[in-house]
C-alpha cells in the first residue's frame, strides 16, 4: 500500500518562502511519476509541479512558473517543492501524489493515483 505524508505548510507572509517535503513508501519505487497539486477552497484542484523518475523531466504550472521547484531524493524517498514569492493566490491544500500524468501538455492524475492527506499552506497579505 502507497502511503505518503506531506509536511513544512505553514502560514507565511506575501513574498515569503515555504519549503514542503513528502515522503513515504511507493513514492520512489522505479519509474514513477509524482508530483503536486493543490486546491484552495471552492476551486478545482491544480496541477502545481510534477518530476519524473530520473529527475531529468519536469513541468511546472503556469501560475507558479519561476517561483516553484521540484526535486525528489529517491535514496531518502522524499519529494519537494520549493516555493519562492508566495502570494495569497497560493494558499491551498497541497498534496503530493504518486504515479500521474506529467507533461508539457499539463498534470493530471492518473488512473492509479495516490494522495497524500494534503498540508495546508496559508499565505497572508
Amino acid at each position: 500500500q502507497v502511503q505518503m505524508v506531506e509536511s513544512g505548510g505553514g502560514l507565511v507572509q506575501e513574498g515569503g518562502s515555504l519549503r514542503l517535503s513528502c515522503t513515504g513508501s511507493g513514492l520512489t519505487s522505479d519509474g514513477t511519476t509524482v508530483g503536486w497539486f493543490r486546491q484552495a477552497p471552492e476551486k478545482e484542484r491544480e496541477g502545481v509541479a510534477c518530476i519524473n523518475w530520473s529527475g531529468q523531466r519536469q513541468y511546472y504550472g503556469d501560475s507558479v512558473k519561476e517561483r516553484f521547484a521540484i526535486s525528489r531524493d529517491n535514496v531518502d524517498n522524499t519529494l519537494y517543492l520549493q516555493m519562492h514569492s508566495l502570494t495569497p493566490d497560493d494558499t491551498a491544500m497541497y498534496y503530493c501524489a504518486v504515479n500521474i500524468a506529467c507533461s508539457s501538455i499539463g498534470i493530471y492524475p492518473a488512473d492509479f493515483t495516490y494522495w497524500g492527506q494534503g498540508t495546508q499552506v496559508t499565505v497572508s497579505s
